[in-house]
């Protein structure tokens, strides 16, 4: 089977992962492969934000948290020491859809490192909040940004999942 089909079909999301930091050269090719995913008309309107510091990737894990509504000391990243934030330009009207595809090639670029991931949302609400905003211009991010989503990444503590089995019905021929 090729690999890239085999990478498909194996990558799975992690929901616990061991606090060891990945190094830097392969957070940097994960990150490199998110930005030659395809994009609408060439536009290339998606940047990645790569946290590694451990003080700013805990209080995006705890604002996430209070997005999503649950309780303290739940970590909506499940210990994952990288965050990865897609984010669009709002201006460009495939940005969604392009960032999607950064998601995508961001996790199977992890799983070929042999790191797991995860796509975790509520990155739209947290860039809409003003110190997210002050995080993109500290950056020098300019422009009309939304969140598309986080990916985390990290070794994975134990096994990976077993895949759910594939729904009937799903892929339709006309030949």
């Amino acid at each position: 089977m090729n690999v890239i089909i085999k990478a498909m079909e194996e990558r799975r999301s992690i929901r616990k992962f061991k606090p060891d930091m990945p190094s830097k050269a392969d957070i940097e090719q994960i990150v490199e492969a998110g930005l030659y995913a395809a994009n609408g008309r060439g536009k290339q309107g998606a940047v990645i934000i790569a946290i590694t510091d451990r003080k700013t990737r805990d209080q995006l894990s705890d604002d996430n948290r209070k997005i999503g509504g649950w309780d303290e000391g739940f970590d909506p990243f499940y210990g994952a020491p990288v965050i990865l934030v897609v984010l669009a330009d709002k201006d460009i009207n495939t940005g969604i859809y392009d960032g999607s595809l950064v998601m995508g090639n961001l996790m199977l670029a992890a799983h070929s490192l042999g790191l797991g991931s995860i796509w975790i949302h509520r990155a739209k609400e947290e860039f809409e909040m003003p110190e997210y905003k002050k995080l993109l211009a500290d950056l020098g991010i300019e422009g009309n940004w939304e969140g598309i989503g986080h990916c985390a990444v990290g070794y994975i503590s134990g096994e990976a999942p077993a895949p759910a089995p594939r729904k009937g019905n799903r892929a339709f021929f006309i030949e």
